[in-house]
């Protein structure tokens, strides 16, 4: 029996859990499968969203068009952003993690990424400018590929039939990733298992059972959020049924849960939106790359749960004034750091500094991040998918989507 990709990954998941259960630490071995589908991954990452944005700017011809795509994506983004650190709130109090909690603080210290200076809002907009677009390519800067590539497609579109060449060039090129996108998939269920087992294996149950209502409460949340936002947002803007697009994310979700990066996870999300959503390439090259960049629901919900545990368990009460401020605060902070490694660290101790709480309190949780960033990785590239298909449904602008294995 051949078994469809989407079925071999969930497999390897499975593999992964139990063999790491089993095993432990000793599971180590596996993880240079891991490491190599990484690397296939981030190999084809800047080619891929370059080529494909260019194309997409290019093949739109409308200026306006693009500029509507703009607006409504970030508005998504914004928008879905706020509604997850409500979420995460609100599943917090309902769980009260950080009550009857003991830990000892002794030892304890604050990771490194929360202790750097987070950029300003003005700061990530100047970087997005790149001063050498070659340097960006080759150093993987999301946002300056981003850049680079919506001037290459407008200015292909304004020349016209003189760069129609420089146009085939590139939509060749496309394709030609896509190709490479493809062959990547094939080894990613070996990739899974390299890359989940030894987690599994990492943290035993010694370390998860004192913090296990913090990550039941960012589990629960993510979930309510895919289901309830999601769901409505395909199902109303993007007039798809939500059982047909999360079945169509699944693969890519199912990557991102076991690698923890929404950029590296990029190519497949792409892949998924496109094939199996009937996203055409001129929305999904543009709304994804600028969600696995800017896009942190999940990252919102961890904030939220966070900081009520933080709160609880130093027996902190949070005054409305508080909550608002956090959420205001992580809103903007999911803007200010894009791009940054540890963003989730960094957006933290911005949002503890604002409500005067210690923090200290970041030392308690940095031990089970890996296990939170999965799943808060996983409704990120989740909601960067259900943005490009609500923006879709609004141009009125899918495709007919063939099935396949």
């Amino acid at each position: 029996m051949k078994f469809n990709l989407v079925t071999q990954i969930f497999i390897a998941f499975v593999l992964a859990i139990i063999l790491g259960s089993i095993f432990g630490s000793s599971i180590d071995f596996l993880k240079p499968f891991g490491d190599l589908f990484l690397r296939l991954i981030k190999f084809i990452i800047a080619p891929l969203i370059f080529s494909t944005l260019v194309v997409g700017v290019a093949g739109t011809s409308d200026p306006k068009q693009l500029g509507r795509i703009g607006v409504k994506t970030i508005s998504y983004y914004l928008v879905t952003t706020a509604i997850a650190i409500i979420i995460g709130l609100a599943v917090a109090f309902t769980i009260s993690p950080g009550k009857g909690i003991t830990i000892s603080t002794e030892g304890l210290t604050i990771p490194e990424a929360a202790t750097q200076e987070p950029q300003s809002a003005i700061t990530t907009i100047l970087n997005i400018i790149p001063e050498n677009p070659f340097t960006a390519l080759a150093a993987g800067n999301i946002l300056q590929i981003i850049f680079f590539a919506l001037f290459i497609g407008l200015a292909i579109t304004f020349v016209g039939e003189k760069a129609q060449p420089v146009y085939r060039f590139f939509e060749g090129f496309a394709e030609v990733m896509y190709k490479i996108t493809g062959i990547v998939m094939k080894v990613a269920p070996l990739g899974i298992l390299g890359l989940l087992a030894p987690v599994v294996g990492q943290y035993g149950l010694a370390v998860l059972l004192p913090l296990v209502k913090v990550i039941a409460a960012v589990y629960i949340a993510c979930i309510l959020h895919a289901v309830i936002v999601y769901s409505s947002a395909v199902k109303v803007l993007g007039k798809m049924s939500p059982i047909k697009f999360f079945k169509g994310i699944s693969p890519a979700a199912l990557v991102a849960f076991s690698t923890a990066s929404s950029a590296g996870t990029l190519p497949v999300t792409i892949k998924n939106t496109n094939e199996n959503l009937g996203v055409p390439n001129k929305i999904s090259s543009f709304v994804l790359p600028l969600g696995a960049t800017i896009n942190m629901d999940g990252t919102a919900i961890y904030q939220g749960v966070a900081v009520v545990f933080i709160a609880q368990f130093y027996n902190l009460n949070l005054s409305f004034t508080q909550l608002l401020t956090i959420v205001l605060i992580t809103i903007l902070a999911s803007i200010g750091t894009a791009g940054v490694p540890g963003a989730g660290m960094i957006m933290l101790a911005m949002v503890l500094t604002s409500v005067n709480m210690p923090l200290e309190g970041i030392a308690l949780i940095a031990g089970i991040d890996r296990i939170l960033d999965m799943m808060r990785t996983t409704v990120n590239i989740v909601g960067d998918a259900s943005a490009a298909v609500v923006v879709a449904g609004t141009e009125k602008d899918q495709i007919e989507v063939v099935p396949s294995d």
